[in-house]
C-alpha cells in the first residue's frame, strides 16, 4: 500500500473512533409492587469499568473493576428488585438521613425532643424502617463527554419522615471518569433544623463478589490514630481510644483476617468483628483527604477511599450468615463483602464531644466521595 493511501487510512480510522469514551445509558432494572418502575443509569468509561445504579435507594448494584486476572463486579448485591425488597442488606445503598447508629432513636435540637423508628435493636439505624436506601429516587440529569459520564438522582424527603425535623432536599451524583474515579456527592437542604449524614453502604470484595474468596484476605490501610469504641448494643462509648498495640492498627497495611478473631479484644467479641468508627479528623475538611486503601494482592486490584468526612465506619460482613442468595447464584457468608463508609461520627446528635450533625435552612449538607481505582503491577 502507498505511503499517501496508509496516511488516507489512518486519518480515516481516526476521524471514525468515537469521540465519547465514557457512556451513560438508561434502562429498566424492575418495577415495585405497586407497579412504578423502577430505572437504571449505567455508567461506562474506556478502561472497562462499568458501574449499574438503580434508582430505588440511589442503589450501586454493579461495579465493574479490571484487574490483573481481568474484569470482576466488585460490589455485593442483586440481579433483581426482589432481593432489595426482600432483604436489602443495604447492599449499595443510600444510607440516610443518618447513616450509622442513634442511641435509643432519640436526640433533642433546640429543646425539642425528637423519637425516630427503632430498627437496629433499641437503636435507629441508617434512617429508620424506611430510610433513604428504600424509596424511589427521580433520575433528574444524565451526562456524559469525553472525561465523565453521571447521573443524579434526587427526593424530597418530607417533615417528620422515620421521626425526623424539617423537609430535606436532596440529591445523589455518581460520576464515572476516564482516570477510574468513581466519584459519590451527595447533597441535602432543609427548610427547618434537623440532621444529617448521608453515605454509600456498598459492601466491597475487591476479588470480585462471585470469587468465593473473602474480603478478610484483602490487605486494608487507614491514617486514623483513635477509634470508637462501643456498648453491647454498637453505640460509641463517646471515648477516642488510641489503635496503637490494638487490631484497630491500619496504620501500616495489613490483611484484614490477620486479627479479626483476635478474642482476647473485647470490642471484636461485642462487634463479632470490626463494626467501628475510625477516627480520621475530628471534623469535616474543606477539601479531600485519603480516608482508606484497600489493596487484593491476587487480582492486583486497588481502592482509594478520598472524602471530605471525618470518620470511616469500617464493618467487616459481620452479620453475612449464608441465608442471602446475590448476583449469579452468589450464597453471600460472613466476611464476603466489607463496607468502607465515609461519615461523621455515629450517635454524634447526643455527643457534643463529636462535633456536630445539624443542618440549619440556608446552608447545604455535602459529602464527597472518591473511589480511585487501579492495578498494582
Amino acid at each position: 500500500m502507498k505511503r499517501s493511501m496508509l496516511l488516507a487510512f489512518a486519518l480515516t480510522t481516526a476521524t471514525a473512533a468515537p469521540a465519547v469514551a465514557a457512556d451513560a445509558q438508561r434502562e429498566t432494572f424492575g418495577s415495585l409492587p405497586d407497579g412504578r418502575n423502577v430505572e437504571a443509569v449505567v455508567l461506562t468509561n474506556g478502561h472497562g469499568m462499568k458501574v449499574r445504579i438503580i434508582a430505588w435507594g440511589a442503589i450501586m448494584q454493579e461495579l465493574t473493576v479490571p484487574g490483573r486476572d481481568g474484569p470482576a463486579d466488585v460490589v455485593l448485591g442483586y440481579d433483581g428488585m426482589e432481593g432489595y425488597l426482600k432483604a436489602s442488606n443495604y447492599f449499595g445503598a443510600t444510607v440516610g438521613r443518618y447513616a450509622n447508629r442513634i442511641a435509643g432513636g432519640r436526640f433533642t435540637l433546640d429543646g425539642a425532643a425528637y423519637q425516630l423508628a427503632t430498627n437496629d435493636g433499641p437503636n435507629a439505624l441508617h434512617g429508620g424502617v424506611a430510610g433513604f436506601d428504600k424509596q424511589l429516587w427521580t433520575i433528574s440529569k444524565v451526562a456524559s463527554g469525553a472525561d465523565s459520564a453521571s447521573v443524579t438522582f434526587v427526593r424530597t424527603s418530607p417533615d417528620g419522615e422515620e421521626g425526623y425535623p424539617g423537609t430535606m432536599t436532596l440529591s445523589a451524583t455518581f460520576t464515572l471518569t476516564e482516570g477510574d474515579e468513581l466519584k459519590v456527592d451527595y447533597r441535602a437542604t432543609t427548610d427547618k433544623p434537623t440532621i444529617a449524614n448521608i453515605t454509600n453502604h456498598s459492601y466491597f470484595n475487591l476479588a470480585g463478589q462471585a470469587s468465593g474468596r473473602s474480603a478478610t484476605d484483602l490487605v486494608l490501610t487507614m491514617p486514623a490514630e483513635s477509634y470508637s469504641p462501643v456498648d453491647a448494643t454498637l453505640i460509641p462509648t463517646g471515648e477516642f481510644r488510641p489503635v496503637g498495640g490494638t487490631p484497630f492498627d491500619f496504620r501500616s497495611p495489613r490483611r484484614i483476617a490477620d486479627r479479626l478473631r483476635d478474642g482476647r479484644d473485647e470490642q471484636l467479641r461485642i462487634g463479632r468483628g470490626y463494626d467501628h468508627n475510625w477516627v480520621i479528623t475530628r471534623e469535616p475538611v474543606e477539601g479531600l483527604q485519603s480516608l482508606a486503601t484497600l489493596e487484593d494482592p491476587e487480582s492486583g486490584r486497588v481502592m482509594e477511599i478520598l472524602s471530605n468526612q471525618p470518620g470511616m465506619q469500617f464493618y467487616s460482613g459481620n452479620f453475612l450468615d449464608g441465608t442471602v442468595t446475590g448476583k449469579a447464584g452468589t450464597i453471600y457468608r460472613q466476611g464476603d463483602g466489607l463496607c468502607l463508609e465515609p461519615q461523621i461520627f455515629p450517635d454524634t446528635p447526643n455527643r457534643p464531644e463529636f462535633g456536630s450533625a445539624r443542618l440549619e435552612p440556608g446552608k447545604t449538607y455535602e459529602n464527597r466521595i472518591v473511589y480511585r481505582f487501579s492495578i498494582r503491577p
